[in-house]
């Protein structure tokens, strides 16, 4: 009697589980997206199980969407330049406490420059509800000297909000189902097949609630990664009134106006002197020995003349 119990349950929770159509995902035994490092063994377990741990049919797309509003991540980074960069450091990491924030990472260290100095310069990293991010980033850029770069990104992650929301349905579904199976078998190995089983579904909710905690946490939560420079770093070399690395420019820039003048030269000559050349050339010399041939017939006609004029007197 036990066991006609137990199989009249498992038919009612196939039939409701099909009673929606066809589910539009994965059956739980797939990894949930983000959790592609754990890989779970697929193991032969009684029809029974399998029916109950069947995911429920979402086919009703505004009830999925509904659920939530519009998810994005924004974050933003930015290179300045001030006069004190560990200053400045600490100055937004109490920034970032004012506004309900905190400070992810922070770094201060040394740099050398071509000249042997050495200056400091600063990394860090704040995170800040999102709702006050434009008001943080003019707070920083106030304080800056100079701003060598800004870049503010946005993600969209909406929709794979959603579709770890109604996963996460399915998953709690099946485990309630599972766990009303397990107490009603009295079979060891099939008390031992659904405890697998569950377990398998417990890992996958745990892992789908993890990634929808990161999301939340990092829509409501916008990071602001700064790099601060000293002005040293940025500013040329002065020795007194005397920049040498202005003067090493200039004549860079004149090395290289002399030699696009030599290379202009020489593209003319290659290109118009030398084709003109021997365009004139081989006409100009055929005329050039007619005019040798002309003229040595002249001068041979009139030697000639003059010596049988010689022979007659």
């Amino acid at each position: 009697m036990r066991n006609k119990i137990i199989i009249l349950s498992i038919l009612v929770i196939l039939l409701s589980s099909c009673a929606g159509g066809f589910s539009r995902y994965d059956s739980v035994e797939q990894s949930v997206p983000m959790a592609k490092g754990v890989d779970f063994a697929v193991e032969s377990y009684p029809a029974e199980v399998e029916s109950a741990i069947a995911p429920a049919s979402y086919a009703d797309e505004e009830f999925r969407t509904a659920r939530i509003s519009r998810m994005v991540i924004k974050n933003a980074s930015l290179s300045i330049v001030v006069e004190e960069p560990g200053a400045t450091m600490d100055a937004i990491s109490d920034l970032a406490s004012e506004m309900g924030g905190f400070v992810v990472s922070s770094n201060l260290y040394r740099i050398q420059l071509d000249g042997g100095l050495e200056v400091p310069q600063a990394n860090i990293t704040i995170r800040v509800p999102v709702e006050k991010l434009d008001q943080v980033l003019e707070e920083i850029k106030s304080g800056a000297g100079q701003i060598l770069n800004e870049n503010i990104s946005g993600q969209d992650v909406t929709q794979e909000y959603t579709d770890l929301e109604s996963r996460l349905r399915n998953l709690e579904n099946a485990e309630q189902q599972l766990t009303s199976i397990m107490e009603e078998a009295y079979k060891t190995e099939d008390v031992l097949s659904v405890y697998n089983r569950l377990v398998e579904v417990q890992e996958q909710i745990e892992l789908i609630k993890g990634q929808m905690q990161y999301y939340e946490q990092s829509a409501a939560l916008s990071a602001i990664s700064v790099n601060i420079q000293a002005n040293e770093a940025v500013q040329p070399l002065k020795i007194g009134n005397w920049q040498p690395v202005g003067v090493a420019k200039r004549a860079i820039q004149a090395l290289i106006n002399t030699l696009k003048v030599f290379a202009n030269i020489f593209i003319y000559l290659v290109l118009l002197v030398l084709p003109v050349t021997l365009i004139l050339y081989f006409p100009g010399r055929w005329i050039w020995n007619g005019l040798k041939r002309l003229f040595a017939r002249r001068k041979k006609k009139k030697t000639q003349e003059k010596e049988t004029e010689e022979k007659k007197n």
